[in-house]
């Protein structure tokens, strides 16, 4: 705790980088695991945060436990909240019928960030970073990926 007098200083020296993960999707809320892309992409970096990013509105990125189980739940959730063949005003007005793809993107979110320490991201043991695609056709995806040094 700082008495009303003292200033914190912080070291200023941060940097930041961005790169791109260039991915081949199947939609239909495809699953890919990123971890270890991750992984390479703050090698080296002692402390920072890493923010994952993925454009667009019918994908979305967060983390899970990456085994088959937890896959097959996770799809059969979005599957529950927002059904594929439920009705949507989207595909009333573009006629491409992916309007259950937006919903599920917009209540996942499009980003994450987590910090980085040692040059790992900072997971769970069990946790990995995902992104999922709902669309309804095989996209070809970039995921913008920022670490931030300092």
């Amino acid at each position: 705790m700082f008495s009303s007098h003292e200033v914190p200083r912080y070291d200023t020296r941060v940097s930041f980088r961005r790169e791109e993960i260039l991915l081949k999707t199947q939609g239909e809320t495809d699953v890919l695991d990123i971890t270890d892309r991750i992984r390479a992409l703050v090698d080296g970096v002692a402390q920072g945060l890493v923010h994952v990013f993925v454009p667009g509105a019918t994908a979305g990125v967060t983390t899970i436990e990456y085994e088959p189980g937890c896959v097959h739940d996770l799809k059969a959730a979005f599957e529950r909240i927002a059904p594929r063949d439920g009705h949507y005003d989207h595909n009333a007005r573009w006629g491409d019928g992916n309007g259950f793809s937006h919903v599920r993107a917009a209540l996942l979110g499009p980003s994450l960030t987590v910090p980085v320490a040692g040059g790992e991201p900072v997971l769970g043991t069990w946790q990995q970073v995902i992104v999922v695609d709902f669309d309804n056709r095989p996209r070809d995806r970039r995921v913008v990926v920022t670490v931030q040094s300092g």
